[in-house]
């Protein structure tokens, strides 16, 4: 986590070309590679799964007809008549079997045929390029599929309305016991479809946040991306990965897919209704298009304030939390500081920030509010203003004024995408944004600030540095020029110097963490490479997993552990801490000097050919810093110290030292000499 000036965040976004781009280039991977030009061929399988789906829908929906037929043929044959969408199988035939024989003389049928076969065949030839990604095109399919069948479902519901409210208004029993009875059959199909339909969207989305995730920490943790975000002031734009990673992802993926199938059912709900709209009246039809004109671009006008404002706020709350996670996991330097006081107002401040701006958030958002109510209190309205004066001059029956109120809410909903959810489409926006951001910053890795190609580093059987100059992040200061030393297996090297010289700067750009300079770092495999800071690092685990990290070697017995244990001074801790399959916050439970001891057990574990310690026996006293050094001594390894003590230049071949204005010197461990 990191905090990040508001400077250097985008604070007026549009619905432009480039947050399209980063939309496809978030989104894509999941159904389709990328590659060049990929997108277009991602979007035409997208349009041919809807052909598909299309095709595939039309044989379904005519295929349950021809059952209903077998049932019930009066029932349907009148049904089929008044349903403007099936009137042409009540004309192919009175029967199922006449309307099976008519289907293959009817023109349209072939023309569905030739579509399924068509888009099935492009879904073949490109199944190399979606090998692996099956499954989410499989979901997906179904996905269209059922958001089709709802549509239907919807579109029968208010015929059947129609039926019941004329039969209430003639005074027809048979006919309103006759519909209800289709309408509670149709809610007994109904309801498992919607709720299929809502668990497959939450398990496509489940599915692609995960993969999502693992790509997006595949990036994380490549190439130590995660150390250059968090640690490293030259990058700056990108703040909070890990609310991004988190968050941001799984808004990403339920947000996308609740909007696509939303414009699909849009669409569908469009074409559907405004047939039985224009049945009804034109002037009604009219009459709506030109009210959601103005009702979206009166929403955009207010969701483009509104994308920039929740960008900043997904910004400032993660800051706001960055800022209470750093005080949980420095508790105890605070309390010894008495630096509540301090840490209170920083934290109030990253609060009181979050505050303002969503203070102007909301603003904005009751402006919304107005808008929406008065856009939907109006729509209300329109119908009743234009079917009753139809029906009260005889032009329409009054089961007609239902369906029209009906069909109205439908177009009327499916034209308000962006005026009714003009909030969540904002959010998004600000979610594509700053997961692009990263995403960007994964495929094209900042240089670390160096403007002279930075620091090259290479393999070899040894450590050596050659004409090596070494900067801060962020090129404020240079901490030595033109340093050069070779040192060969099995002798060590103790660097020394005053504080703040770049000693462990020096450690940085040895194992490839810092590369703002220039010069040459040589160096061998970084598996064969273990660290050991003066605060090591204790992971969330078992004290089993404590001891093997970071696993260099397999099938460490516990045996080797124990025996580990004792040589490092700890003979006790397994008992102590309740067994090695023990878990507790071990940065708390163990002592700095008993966490420098444990990290000497991980070389004895893991067996490195080489180790870098940067004053990793500083908490210990000088018995237990010569056992350690002795150890490592007697395990002919290649190590590079960074100290203080004056004891250490007896364990080491060779001393560096780092001295002020960019000097240095190196020279053999017998002459040197500490200064005084």
């Amino acid at each position: 986590m990191s905090a990040v000036d508001s400077s250097v965040v985008p604070q007026r976004f549009r619905f432009d070309r480039k947050l399209w781009a980063r939309f496809v280039e978030v989104a894509q991977p999941y159904f389709y590679p990328p590659e060049a030009n990929s997108s277009r061929q991602f979007f035409f399988l997208i349009a041919t799964q809807l052909v598909f789906v299309v095709a595939f829908t039309f044989f379904f929906v005519v295929a349950l007809a021809l059952i209903g037929f077998q049932f019930n043929p009066k029932f349907f044959a009148g049904l089929t008549k008044q349903i403007i969408y099936l009137q042409f199988l009540s004309g192919l035939g009175k029967n199922s079997t006449e309307i099976f024989q008519s289907l293959l003389r009817y023109p349209a049928s072939y023309v569905f045929l030739a579509l399924l076969l068509l888009s099935s065949g492009v879904f073949y030839a490109y199944r190399r390029k979606l090998k692996g990604r099956e499954k989410q095109w499989l979901i997906l399919g179904l996905l269209l599929f059922l958001a089709f069948i709802v549509s239907s479902l919807n579109v029968l519901i208010s015929y059947v309305f129609r039926f019941i409210d004329n039969a209430l208004n003639a005074k027809d029993p048979n006919v309103f016991w006759e519909f209800l009875t289709v309408y509670g059959i149709v809610l007994v199909v109904a309801i498992p479809i919607l709720i299929g339909y809502r668990y497959t969207r939450r398990k496509l989305a489940l599915f692609w946040r995960e993969w999502l995730t693992n790509t997006f920490l595949n990036g994380y943790f490549k190439d130590r991306t995660y150390y250059e975000l968090d640690s490293n002031a030259a990058n700056t734009d990108i703040d909070n990965p890990d609310q991004r990673i988190t968050e941001d992802i799984r808004s990403f993926t339920v947000t996308i897919l609740d909007l696509i199938l939303e414009i699909l059912n849009s669409v569908l709900d469009l074409i559907a209704f405004t047939g039985i709209l224009l049945s009804i009246s034109r002037e009604l039809t009219l009459g709506l298009v030109g009210y959601v004109s103005i009702g979206t671009v009166l929403a955009i006008v207010i969701g483009t304030k509104l994308i920039a404002l929740n960008f900043n706020q997904l910004r400032l709350e993660g800051d706001f939390r960055y800022g209470m996670v750093h005080v949980r996991d420095n508790a105890e330097s605070i309390a010894f500081y008495r630096g509540e006081g301090l840490e209170r107002g920083q934290v109030e401040g990253r609060l009181g920030r979050a505050i303002r701006n969503f203070d102007f958030l909301i603003i904005w958002l009751a402006f919304l509010d107005i808008f929406q109510y008065a856009y939907n209190y109006f729509a209300r309205l329109v119908p009743y203003l234009i079917v009753a004066p139809l029906y009260f001059v005889g032009k329409v029956d009054f089961g007609t004024i239902g369906q029209g109120i009906f069909a109205f809410q439908m177009v009327l909903g499916a034209l308000s995408l962006i005026p009714s959810r003009i909030q969540d489409i904002s959010s998004f926006a600000a979610s594509i944004e700053r997961l692009g951001m990263l995403f960007e910053r994964f495929r094209h890795p900042a240089a670390g600030g160096s403007t002279d190609g930075g620091i090259q580093n290479h393999l070899s059987t040894h450590f050596k540095i050659n004409d090596l100059t070494l900067r801060t992040p962020n090129a404020e200061q240079t901490l030595f020029q033109n340093l050069f030393f070779e040192l060969e297996p099995p002798h060590s090297l103790l660097v020394v110097g005053t504080s703040g010289c770049g000693k462990s700067s020096l450690l940085r750009a040895i194992a490839g963490l810092w590369r703002n300079g220039s010069g040459t770092v040589e160096g061998p495999d970084y598996h064969e490479v273990l660290f050991l800071p003066q605060t090591p690092y204790m992971l969330l685990g078992t004290l089993r997993e404590q001891l093997i990290y970071p696993n260099l070697r397999e099938n460490i017995t516990d045996t080797e552990i124990q025996e580990a244990l004792r040589i490092v001074n700890l003979e006790d801790l397994s008992d102590r801490m309740g067994g090695l399959d023990a878990e507790k916050d071990w940065a708390a439970v163990l002592s700095q000097g008993e966490q420098q001891r444990l990290a000497f057990a991980r070389i004895l574990l893991n067996q490195p050919k080489y180790v870098i310690l940067d004053e990793a026996t500083s908490a210990l006293d000088v018995p237990n810093e010569r056992r350690l050094y002795q150890l490592l001594q007697s395990l002919n390894i290649t190590y590079i110290s960074v100290g203080h003590r004056p004891s250490l230049v007896d364990y080491h071949q060779k001393v560096l030292e780092l001295g002020v204005e960019d000097s240095w010197q190196l020279q053999s461990a017998e002459t040197y000499r500490f200064a005084t």
